[in-house]
């Protein structure tokens, strides 16, 4: 496969020995920055999300350092979920259609059996419409106040039940065509359609979360009285290099479910 990948020498990386030259003491240890040389190639798209990526022996010589520091590059992003090693078959860009990926960002679990056996959510869309962007919300997406955003709102129904609704903000330039009808129908994880739909990956998110009772509209889409407590989860959601793609603000439901998080 051929790319436009930028070499390691064009960026200022010297790879004698394997040690970082040059009078720059702050530079990072290479391995560093030929994962940061992977991220770009991700980035500009280089390589798609489920594709295989060069070996080592072929980014080694790409980058001209050694297979060794490729690896320990690999290693991290492997680690970060960024990409994925099949024993005997390669490296290829973690996807949200691999199983094991669809659920990285969903914390909540059934009280009883698990995810499998209660199937996927059924989405029901209530709204998609674009708007402008509220100043706090821009914020958090680092986007100019007023910014042109897609808003979404749905309710997730699992086994039936009304769990979780949610509100959605993306930026409009990076999802353009988005409508309700694809956010409903499509067979697949909703990060899952960004990647194939949009090339937008989500690889990092990060969430708060506390204890709030619903306003009117929310207990009636979640057929809950007003005193019920929901789980308020906000998630920033984050392409590569730090770029955030979207807002999330969801209610949860916890009479059946439950927030689970695996610390270690």
């Amino acid at each position: 496969m051929t790319s436009s990948t930028p070499n390691a020498n064009d960026t200022g990386i010297t790879s004698a020995g394997d040690s970082v030259g040059g009078a720059t003491p702050a530079f990072s240890p290479l391995y560093q920055q030929i994962k940061g040389l992977i991220l770009q190639s991700l980035q500009a798209g280089a390589w798609k999300p489920g594709e295989m990526i060069p070996s080592e022996m072929e980014l080694a010589a790409r980058y001209r350092v050694s297979q060794g520091t490729v690896r320990k590059a690999i290693d991290e992003l492997a680690a970060e979920n960024l990409l994925l090693r099949r024993q005997g078959k390669g490296t290829f860009v973690a996807t949200h259609a691999e199983r094991n990926v669809q659920y990285r960002f969903l914390r909540l679990l059934p009280d009883s059996g698990d995810l499998n056996e209660e199937g996927p959510a059924q989405r029901n869309i209530i709204s998609c419409r674009s708007t402008k962007g509220q100043s706090e919300i821009c914020k958090l997406l680092q986007v100019p106040t007023g910014e042109s955003l897609i808003h979404v709102r749905r309710v997730l129904v699992f086994a039936g039940i009304p769990t979780i609704v949610e509100d959605i903000w993306l930026p409009s330039s990076s999802f353009k065509g988005l409508s309700a009808e694809q956010m409903r129908d499509y067979p697949g994880a909703t990060y899952a359609m960004f990647e194939v739909e949009y090339g937008v990956r989500m690889v990092r998110a990060q969430e708060k979360l506390r204890a709030v009772l619903p306003d009117p509209a929310q207990a009636e889409l979640l057929h809950i009285d007003g005193h019920t407590p929901l789980l308020s989860v906000e998630r920033v959601a984050y392409t590569y290099n730090d770029v955030p793609m979207e807002l999330r603000r969801g209610l949860y439901r916890t009479d059946t479910h439950h927030y689970s998080n695996t610390l270690s």
